[in-house]
C-alpha cells in the first residue's frame, strides 16, 4: 500500500514536471521549492521502502531466484531508461537515476542483512553525512558521478547518486530490522483486514516497475497532445520569469508584460517561438532570438 501511494505521488510529480517542460505552469515550478522537496521525498519514500523490503524477503537467507530475478527487471528497466532518454535528450539523459540505484543498492544492501539494526542506521547516517564533507572534481564525469562526491551536479533529468541516497535504503533496511525485532510487522499484518479499501494501492505496489516505465511516456504524450488543441500562453510565462528575476529591476512589474508580448509576437512571426521556449536554438537562431529580445527590450 505504501508503494502505492508512493507511486501515486511520483505520478503527480511527473504530470507537474510535463507541464512545466511545455510551459503550462511558471517555468523552473517543479525543479524548485517545494515541488524539488516533494520530489526528493518521492524518492527517499521508494529508497526506503526497497531497504524494508530487502530485509522482509532475505533476513532469514538470501532468496537467491526471486532476488536475481527482481534484480534483471530493474536492471533491464534501468538500461531502458538510458537508451530511451539518450536519444530523446541526448543533452540531460539519464545515467544513474532511481532505478539505476534501485538495482545497485539491492547489491549492496545485502552487505547489511546480518548487521543489528542500530548499527544499520548509523552505517545510513554515515552515508548520507559523507557527501557534505567530502567533494571532489575527479568524480563529475559520468562514468563516475553516480558515486555522489562530484562537486558539480550533472545534467540529467534524473540523479540519485549512492551517496547520500543509498542512506535512505539503510535507513529502510534498518527500520525493518528493528520492526522484525519488536514484533510491528506481525501487528501490521493483524491489522491487514481493516485495509480493505485500499487493495487497488497494494496492487499498483506489486506491479510499480511497470507502472514506473509506463506512466510518464503516457503523461507526457497527452500533455504534448494537448499542446495541439490548447497551446500554452508563452506571454504569461514569459511575463512570470520577467517578474521573478527582475529583469528591469524595479521597473519589472510595469514592463515585464509588455515586453513578454513583444517577444512572444516578434518571435512567433519570424518562426522561432518554439526554439527559444525549448532552448535547443543553433547558435545562428539564438543570435536572431537575442536580437529580437534586445528589441524589445526597448520598446516602451
Amino acid at each position: 500500500m505504501a508503494r502505492g501511494l508512493a507511486l501515486l505521488a511520483m505520478a503527480l510529480y511527473h504530470f507537474t514536471w510535463d507541464l512545466d517542460n511545455f510551459g503550462y505552469v511558471e517555468r523552473g515550478l517543479a525543479t524548485t521549492g517545494g515541488w524539488k522537496i516533494f520530489a526528493r521525498c518521492i524518492a527517499s519514500s521508494f529508497l526506503v521502502l526497497v531497504g524494508i523490503g530487502l530485509v522482509l524477503a532475505h533476513s532469514r537467507g538470501i532468496r537467491w531466484r526471486p532476488f536475481l530475478l527482481r534484480l534483471g527487471q530493474v536492471a533491464a528497466g534501468a538500461l531502458a531508461i538510458t537508451v530511451v532518454t539518450y536519444f530523446a535528450t541526448p543533452e540531460s539523459y539519464v545515467f544513474f537515476g532511481i532505478l539505476h540505484h534501485i538495482a545497485l543498492a539491492s547489491l549492496l544492501g545485502l552487505a547489511a542483512l546480518r548487521l543489528p539494526w542500530f548499527a544499520t542506521a548509523l552505517l545510513a547516517a554515515l552515508v548520507v553525512a559523507l557527501p557534505f564533507a567530502v567533494s571532489t572534481t575527479w568524480t563529475e564525469p559520468a562514468a563516475l558521478a553516480w558515486i555522489g562526491f562530484a562537486a558539480k551536479i550533472p545534467v540529467t533529468n534524473d540523479f540519485v547518486p549512492v551517496f547520500p541516497w543509498f542512506g535512505a535504503v539503510l535507513a529502510g533496511m534498518a527500520l525493518a530490522q528493528l520492526g522484525l525485532r519488536t514484533g510491528a510487522f506481525d501487528r501490521l499484518r493483524a491489522a491487514n483486514p481493516g485495509f480493505a479499501r485500499a487493495r487497488p494501492l497494494a496492487f499498483l505496489g506489486r506491479h510499480s516497475l511497470v507502472f514506473y516505465l509506463l506512466h510518464q511516456p503516457l503523461l507526457f504524450g497527452l500533455v504534448m497532445l494537448a499542446t495541439h488543441f490548447v497551446p500554452p500562453d508563452r506571454a504569461v510565462i514569459l511575463e512570470s520569469d520577467c517578474k521573478r528575476s527582475l529583469y528591469f529591476g524595479e521597473e519589472s512589474p510595469a514592463r515585464c508584460a509588455p515586453f513578454a508580448a513583444c517577444t512572444v509576437s516578434e518571435l512567433d512571426a519570424v518562426g522561432l517561438l518554439d526554439l527559444a521556449f525549448a532552448g535547443n536554438a543553433s547558435p545562428e537562431e539564438d543570435e536572431k532570438i537575442q536580437s529580437v529580445v534586445q528589441m524589445c527590450q526597448t520598446r516602451p
